[in-house]
């Protein structure tokens, strides 16, 4: 009997010599626990902290999203971030789809580094896998990120538009990013530190998210000054999701299950429980209550910050960061923005700037000075890198880190705000009027859940005769307006 294909070779023709299965198997379930995140978890999230005449839009943003960018980055997305160099700060567009380059041996054909004098410093990064590994992996982050962004527009935002700028924002913001610090750009190739996305994911969707914000325009006064969760326990569901879903964000990031990925796995519960007890406390002085809401941002402040340095930094900087994470960006939050009248302006409906834009960058500063150098020489293709407090050449790092942000923020405020102003000239931004007052019923004919009595009613109103005495003697109040809480 002939032995099938895929079995044939001293293992199987399926597993050639430089697959390592053990890191292959690592990058897919990292890949998915990142997936996992955004679907179900910032769904649960995003549909349980808003009210419930918002709770089916918000959650379908995220939704959305997720399945907008699987599309587009397989298309196009996937090269301009990974591929060859177009130009310092971006890839070129192309498809990665093919047989062909899916099963061959994972390439980042821009990341060779260079010393000044044009030498090879470091080789190409080739993980042991397979392109479609790497591929998938990386569409979970760039999925999360916009997905994050949207966490700024709920409650107002035009789903037509959203619709439009998801796949628009992808391509000439998320890409560039992502190639610049990942793909062998100039960032990357100056030595800036982002280990597993503190800057391409999240100090991005944080100064994103503020900018749409703001072109978008506020929610309704009613919202603004009431917007109470409509369930709080799965808010915890989705929130401990993200939390353990982490461990694959940042344990993914070296692409093989190393000593590194060990080292990320740990320091990220270590920063995140530090600075959920940080924020926590920090409520309970101020505000003598410890807020279930507060504790979700300092445990995503935490997570946050550690990103940036989640592989490169010693247990005891972890802790630091932690510190950091749960006190800066609640005082930035709780203080800040209730006295600057420019961020009071601007209705960033879940604070992502705070949570993310401040948390990020904060992380990327906080590597600069506490990245560990036999920890940099496992992940870093840049020589002797370190952080300041290690001394030598480490003083620059920070430097480089601010220099890194900087880019990273000006790139994101000129383009999404020149992407809302493309989108508004076809479709607007906002809601209208009515379906910013009645919501979800108003906008996709859908409710998150009845209340007592609700279905009764909706199952006559939708089943009954057309003309009967009941439809006819019952007044038409949208259940969004009577019922939402």
């Amino acid at each position: 009997m002939a032995v099938p294909t895929a079995y044939q070779g001293n293992t199987s023709a399926a597993v050639p010599e430089w697959l390592n299965k053990g890191d292959n198997a690592w990058q897919m379930v990292s890949a998915t626990l990142v997936g996992l995140q955004s679907v179900p978890g910032l769904v649960i999230l995003y549909g349980s902290i808003v009210k419930k005449k918002w709770a089916v839009n918000s959650a379908f943003m995220a939704l959305y999203a997720f399945a907008a960018v699987w599309i587009c980055w397989v298309t196009w997305a996937y090269n301009m971030s990974f591929g060859d160099k177009l130009v310092p700060f971006w890839g070129k567009a192309k498809p990665a789809l093919g047989q062909r380059f899916l099963i061959e041996r994972a390439a980042l054909p821009a990341t060779t580094h260079l010393y000044h004098n044009g030498t090879v410093e470091t080789a190409m990064s080739t993980p042991y896998l397979p392109m479609a590994s790497v591929v998938y992996f990386q569409c979970s982050f760039a999925a999360i990120t916009v997905v994050l962004l949207a966490g700024s527009l709920l409650g107002r935002m035009n789903i037509k538009a959203w619709m439009a700028f998801v796949p628009l924002w992808l391509t000439f913001s998320y890409t560039v990013g992502a190639f610049s610090l990942w793909g062998g750009g100039f960032l990357f190739q100056w030595g800036v530190i982002d280990y597993s996305g503190g800057y391409v994911i999240h100090l991005s969707s944080g100064i994103a998210g503020l900018t749409a914000a703001y072109w978008v325009g506020p929610r309704t006064a009613s919202d603004r000054e009431r917007f109470p969760p409509n369930n709080v326990l799965l808010v915890l569901a989705g929130a401990g999701l993200l939390w353990m879903g982490w461990a694959g964000f940042n344990g993914g990031a070296p692409y093989a299950a190393n000593i590194d990925a060990s080292m990320a796995v740990l320091n990220t519960h270590v920063c995140a429980a530090t600075s959920l007890l940080m924020w926590t406390t920090l409520d309970v002085v101020f505000f003598k209550k410890p807020s279930v809401i507060g504790a979700v941002q300092g445990m995503m402040t935490g997570l946050v910050c550690i990103t940036p340095g989640a592989g490169l930094v010693q247990g005891w900087a972890a802790m630091v960061m932690g510190i950091l994470s749960g006190s800066i960006p609640w005082f930035t939050m709780m203080v800040v923005h209730r006295r600057w009248s420019f961020l009071q302006n601007i209705d960033d409906t879940l604070g992502v700037f705070h949570t993310h834009a401040v948390a990020g960058f904060l992380g990327g500063a906080a590597t600069g000075l506490f990245a560990e150098p036999v920890l940099c020489a496992l992940f870093l293709p840049v020589t002797h890198s370190r952080g300041g407090v290690y001394g030598g050449v480490g003083g620059v790092q920070l430097l480089k880190q601010v220099v890194g942000a900087g880019f990273v923020v000006a790139w994101n405020a000129v383009v999404t705000t020149a992407i809302c102003a493309a989108i508004r000239f076809v479709v607007p931004l906002r809601m209208s009027e009515d379906q910013l007052k009645i919501g979800d019923d108003e906008v996709h004919g859908e409710e998150a859940y009845a209340l007592w009595g609700d279905g009764e009613a909706l199952e006559l109103t939708t089943h009954g005769p057309p003309n009967s005495q009941l439809e006819s003697q019952r007044p038409h109040v949208p259940t969004g307006v009577t019922q939402n809480v």
